[in-house]
């Protein structure tokens, strides 16, 4: 789930598509009904039953999964997972393939072309449309019965009306913040209660109170030196897909509830530009873009008092942290321009329409969706779960955040668990088919806006036909 660097694809996604329908034996032609449909018959694929239909006298079906996870959850999913999944049913064997992050979506589209996917994997949210409108995957909406609890809907990817996937895991951009520092400099931490958030200036000064040149000075100091700074007070995570949040703060968003682009709206237009002035007018951050993932990853909260990233970072880098190094962190909500919201997403699981055995992948994935199914990595803090039960049941609650990779409990609950329920919007790949193209060519198009060349409104403005364009995927 870390990460979700989103990787450009030498190849055309859509000549990929073409070569695997073809493959599919439907000789190429696109369809706007495509998608694979579910298996007919009136059992449900993936129906509960604390006795499983029996598999005597018939071999297991091995179906494959594709993760893009680092090596301990490869390990927790091979050692632990799997063969709990195993062992409650005769039926059906998994065979994990792992991938790595940074070469998930070139990799898969490899498969593609291939003709060697698998039959099911956890996809990039932002290829999900794309591969749904080409009937690459297939229709999942019979998987879940009308009594089943189900995953929260705001997880459920559709196309044309069918589910073609759920996220795996909820996620939310957070404030993540250094305690020590802050105790150290006499300045009161972010916020852990949506009331209690911090406007956009009440947040540039607490970043410039907790932003130090070499000699000590603060930058409200009049003797800030802005060329040798020791300590930003803010770094945001340069996955760019992230900058989307600040835009619905201000009451906007890069596209409309229909997908249409919306970014040139005065709104979206400013709360770019104040991204970028907390490098070039107020020194509080460095200049976008310029600290490379690694670097960020690897000394999180040591030369910044506070970082805005996903929730999974609480898994993958701060627990960890705290258990090794004891680093002393919190975390709280996100500052906001009009409107206090984040953003929730999370990698899709879905079932490949090549796949020949898509009720058995099914029956894996809707398994794998409970919570007590993955629960090392929900414990972990890498995942969140996608059950609302665990969001308003205390016992359900405190079984989840009550453990030592957490922050104290009341902060948790409430600059996480309340927050991602009651103020969290879809991030805009749930409703819209080409964001990646989009989100290349607006970073190209922003290059100069970062470095104070440029305005966000003249590029904005001056490039919106081919943003637009982007979005067509042309």
């Amino acid at each position: 789930m870390k990460n979700f660097i989103k990787i450009t694809v030498a190849v055309s996604l859509s000549v990929i598509l073409l070569l695997t329908l073809a493959a599919c034996g439907d000789g190429g032609n696109i369809q706007s009904s495509n998608i694979a449909p579910s298996s007919s018959g009136s059992t449900d694929p993936g129906e509960s039953s604390n006795t499983p239909p029996s598999n005597a006298g018939k071999e297991r079906v091995t179906i494959t999964y594709s993760m893009w996870g680092d090596d301990e959850e490869l390990r927790v999913l091979q050692e632990e997972v799997i063969p709990r999944f195993e062992a409650q049913q005769d039926r059906i064997s998994v065979e994990a393939i792992q991938i790595p992050r940074t070469e998930y979506e070139a990799t898969i589209n490899t498969y593609a072309a291939g003709r060697t996917l698998p039959d099911t994997a956890i996809m990039a949210e932002s290829q999900v449309l794309s591969w749904a409108s080409q009937g690459m995957l297939h229709d999942i909406s019979g998987m879940y019965s009308a009594v089943d609890i189900k995953p929260l809907d705001s997880l459920r990817f559709t196309f044309q009306g069918n589910t073609v996937g759920y996220s795996v895991a909820n996620e939310v951009l957070l404030l993540y913040y250094n305690r020590d520092k802050f105790t150290e400099a006499g300045v009161a931490p972010p916020p852990a209660k949506v009331a209690d958030a911090w406007d956009w200036d009440a947040f540039i000064d607490i970043a410039k109170q907790m932003t130090f040149d070499t000699n000590g000075n603060n930058a409200k100091s009049p003797d800030f030196d802005k060329n040798n700074i020791k300590q930003y007070g803010i770094m945001l995570h340069p996955d760019f897909w992230q900058l989307e949040v600040w835009s619905v703060t201000n009451g906007s968003g890069w596209y409309d509830a229909d997908g249409n682009v919306t970014i040139d709206d005065p709104a979206a237009i400013e709360s770019l530009q104040r991204i970028a002035d907390l490098h070039l007018v107020h020194n509080v951050m460095p200049q976008y873009g310029t600290n490379a993932n690694a670097e960020i990853d690897t000394h999180l909260l040591e030369n910044c008092a506070m970082f805005v990233n996903g929730q999974w970072s609480v898994g993958v880098w701060l627990g960890p942290a705290r258990a090794s190094d004891g680093l002393n962190y919190g975390v709280g909500v996100l500052p906001y321009m009009k409107e206090k919201w984040t953003i929730n997403t999370g990698g899709v699981n879905v079932v490949f329409a090549s796949s020949q055995h898509p009720d058995e992948s099914m029956e894996w994935l809707k398994w794998y969706a409970k919570e007590e199914n993955a629960w090392a990595l929900i414990e972990s803090g890498i995942w969140m779960p996608v059950l609302e039960e665990y969001y308003t049941n205390e016992t359900l609650t405190r079984k989840w955040v009550e453990n030592p990779n957490f922050p104290p409990y009341e902060e948790y609950k409430s600059a996480v668990v309340d927050y991602a329920r009651t103020n969290a919007k879809p991030t805009s790949w749930y409703y819209v088919n080409n964001t990646d193209l989009f989100n290349e060519t607006l970073s190209t198009l922003m290059a100069p806006v970062w470095t104070g060349r440029d305005t966000a409104d003249n590029v904005i403005k001056s490039n919106i036909a081919a943003l637009r364009s982007a979005n067509r995927g042309n």
